[in-house]
């Protein structure tokens, strides 16, 4: 039977109808066993009881019922007492001691933390600090020690610092996106925080880029393969603990225990087979939680700002112009205070070009009559003739003609030699990274890599795991290396 669908029958004291004396008996067997003492007496539990206020009528016969219920429960062992008697009442009755078992020590833990707990709200944290401490352990992998004990301490501390990340961060996401959290955000107490809930996240985001780099590089380095020798010391350290319950197990399942184990900390950081890591994730909502932050301080300054009262300000100006000695000296402070009176704007037509590449800055402006805004205004009109402007329009259409017959023969010159890689490229001009560009996006919707270009071209989109710099003459691109490879030619 599968373990997840098992009854938890050792779970039973926490609901049944005296949960009040099972959960007190069980708490202080917890207590002895932490303090290493794991046999306890009837007596002993008895004389802990009474000093209770609760358990002032509490009797021995009732004691010894509960604590049977709780070995039938799985929550308790009995051992016989075989020491010598001390009375004949001892000889005549069966004596036990009790141990708590190893299901019952894992809840009364449980159950301590979540006392602890003084609400339900997450708690968590953003700790910068963690990701330094795993990148510390990842670069020991470098030059892992030979020793199976050190090797056990690398992976345990391997193991305690990513959970401490993947818990902590989960928890801290959870509490800043829960209800009461948004509705403190919006009251104006929040604004006394502001500062210190930005810079908490701007740290860690700062903080977060450095590392994160690093780790994901380490975490490319460490394949699995290269793992083995690591894990391998691994499985001679555990073999080295004795435990019956392990005895028939093999070096297999402890390999595949561990690979999968280490899998799942490169899942955390690294995107596998086209999903995103649980780092991007995490990169997306600390930034999402700074602009939530900033829109709601936005709000609380504009509703303040609403209804505040604007005299003093305006006393304020009034003395900046009262002491002008002269009219210049005067527009002046106008123009600082309420800027330029005529402004010069520049604006485009709605379609001015078809060059779906073209730039803002490179076209021409135009000038736009301003018409008057009253509904009594009517622009005059005077029938005139339609102008065809055939000759301008060829005109463009020639240019136009030869800019692409131009871009077409330098793709050509690029794929001379059957295809084009980024990392080969020395510059490549401003037309052509928006066409290798717009040629991957394409290519990332074809389950193959396929795309078809404007020319008729058939291209298959490679992508490659280095990072290389792609420079323009308009700047520089850091990205992923890509190869364009030329399946069929077009025509033109």
């Amino acid at each position: 039977m599968n373990f997840m669908m098992k009854a938890v029958i050792e779970a039973s004291y926490l609901t049944a109808q005296s949960a009040a004396q099972y959960r007190t008996i069980l708490r202080y067997f917890y207590l002895q066993h932490e303090k290493m003492r794991d046999f306890i007496t009837p007596e002993e539990v008895l004389q802990h009881l009474c000093t209770i206020p609760q358990f002032a009528d509490y009797e021995e016969e009732q004691l010894h019922q509960q604590l049977t219920q709780l070995v039938k429960w799985n929550n308790l062992t009995a051992r016989q007492d075989m020491t010598n008697a001390r009375t004949i009442e001892e000889y005549k009755k069966k004596r036990f001691r009790y141990q708590p078992t190893p299901y019952t020590i894992e809840i009364e833990r449980m159950l301590i933390e979540l006392e602890r707990k003084v609400d339900d709200t997450f708690k968590g944290s953003l700790e910068r600090s963690q990701f330094e401490r795993l990148l510390e352990v990842l670069q020991k992998l470098e030059n892992p020690p030979m020793t199976p004990d050190a090797c056990m301490h690398v992976w345990e501390d391997l193991l305690r610092y990513f959970k401490t990340i993947r818990t902590s961060t989960a928890d801290y996401i959870a509490y800043i996106n829960s209800e009461k959290t948004d509705q403190r955000m919006q009251t104006e107490a929040f604004l006394v925080y502001k500062a210190q809930f930005t810079n908490y996240l701007r740290d860690f985001i700062v903080s977060l880029q450095r590392t994160s780099i690093q780790i994901i590089e380490l975490l490319h380095k460490h394949t699995n393969a290269k793992m083995q020798p690591f894990f391998k010391l691994l499985i001679i350290k555990e073999k080295s603990i004795p435990r019956l319950e392990d005895v028939s197990k093999k070096d297999e399942e402890y390999m595949e225990q561990y690979a999968a184990y280490f899998y799942s900390m490169k899942r955390w950081f690294l995107e596998i087979e086209g999903q995103k890591s649980e780092l991007e994730m995490l990169q997306w909502q600390t930034n999402e939680m700074i602009r939530r932050i900033t829109r709601y301080v936005q709000r609380l300054g504009e509703r303040q700002h609403h209804f505040k009262s604007r005299r003093n300000d305006y006393l304020h100006l009034a003395k900046w112009f009262k002491g002008c000695e002269t009219m210049e000296e005067a527009h002046k402070v106008s123009a600082i205070v309420f800027g330029a009176m005529q402004v010069k704007h520049v604006q485009l037509k709605t379609y001015t070009t078809d060059d779906l590449h073209a730039d803002t800055w490179s076209e021409q402006p135009e000038k736009v009559t301003i018409k008057p805004r009253t509904s009594k205004y009517r622009e005059k009109t005077k029938a005139t003739g339609t102008e065809l402007q055939t000759e301008k329009k060829r005109e463009q259409r020639a240019l136009y003609l030869k800019e692409r017959q131009e871009q077409e023969q330098a793709v050509k010159d690029y794929f001379k030699d059957g295809f084009v890689q980024l990392s080969q490229l020395e510059r490549v001009e401003p037309f052509m990274r928006k066409l290798l560009l717009s040629w991957m996006s394409k290519a990332r919707t074809n389950k193959e890599g396929f795309v078809t270009t404007e020319s008729g071209m058939l291209l298959r989109v490679k992508l490659l795991k280095e990072k290389v710099v792609m420079r323009a003459q308009d700047g520089d691109l850091h990205m992923q290396d890509v190869i364009f490879e030329l399946v069929e030619e077009g025509q033109a």
